[in-house]
């Protein structure tokens, strides 16, 4: 059985009770990682996941609230007191290849590992990755988004939607999944461009089929308004709003 564990339930502006985008997958046989918005690295520790065992790490776009701790995560597995041992394997969509390299320039050394291989790649076809089945659809916020559905050996899966506004894609790619962990931005009424609100959320849920919905990516305003009944608006299944910490077992 997998577990999802969400390390940030909020975005890049600072909030006391959500930090930056972050969520943490646990199969039967990897460990996943999907963004790392600044503070992850520290989250992954509250929720007693050692860095050092990640075996994935898999980004939705390349926003600093989504990608902040990727150096960080790479340094501290070069200069710890016990080095990364574990082969690793970092993913993101189209450009994402041009981007860490730009990376490479800035901190070479730093980041370069010595005790173990780094292998990083733009997603294309499907991935297949331990006992999971990675596929990618691009979404509506940078051309180089992407939206994951994760299929599971014993036939459950899991859709993350990362930052995007509403599109077939992304009802096509959460198609009858267990589990879809969606951005609901802004509340109805205030939507901006690229993001979703939490009635927009439910139209995808009620479209796609999804057994449930995991509301995420929750600006600070968020929390003045029923984010929840919004959604069930349009969506009659379970809707969770996401809080920092949070685990859920995709069943």
């Amino acid at each position: 059985m997998a577990e999802l564990i969400v390390l940030g339930s909020g975005t890049g502006v600072p909030s006391l009770s959500r930090g930056s985008p972050g969520l943490a997958l646990i199969s039967e046989n990897a460990k996943v990682l999907i963004d790392s918005g600044s503070g992850t690295l520290r989250k992954l520790l509250e929720a007693k996941i050692n860095y050092l065992d990640l075996d994935l790490l898999l980004y939705t776009h390349t926003h600093p609230d989504h990608i902040a701790d990727l150096v960080p995560i790479l340094f501290a597995s070069k200069y710890s007191d016990f080095p990364r041992q574990k082969d690793l394997l970092c993913i993101g969509g189209p450009g994402f290849n041009s981007y860490f390299d730009q990376i490479k320039k800035i901190y070479s050394s730093w980041i370069e590992p010595q005790s173990y291989r780094l292998t990083v790649k733009e997603i294309s076809d499907d991935l297949f990755f331990r006992d999971l089945k990675i596929s990618s659809k691009p979404m509506a916020h940078l051309p180089s988004s992407r939206g994951y559905r994760i299929e599971f050996r014993d036939g459950k899966s899991l859709g993350v939607s990362g930052d995007t506004d509403y599109c077939e894609n992304l009802v096509s790619l959460a198609l009858d999944v267990d589990l879809l962990a969606i951005e609901s931005s802004f509340p109805d009424g205030r939507k901006v461009e690229g993001h979703l609100t939490p009635s927009l959320a439910g139209r995808v849920g009620l479209e796609s089929r999804c057994k449930r919905l995991l509301l995420t990516h929750l600006y600070p305003v968020c929390d003045d308004y029923d984010i929840v009944k919004q959604c069930r608006q349009f969506y009659p299944g379970e809707a969770i709003l996401a809080e920092d910490l949070m685990r859920i077992e995709i069943e």
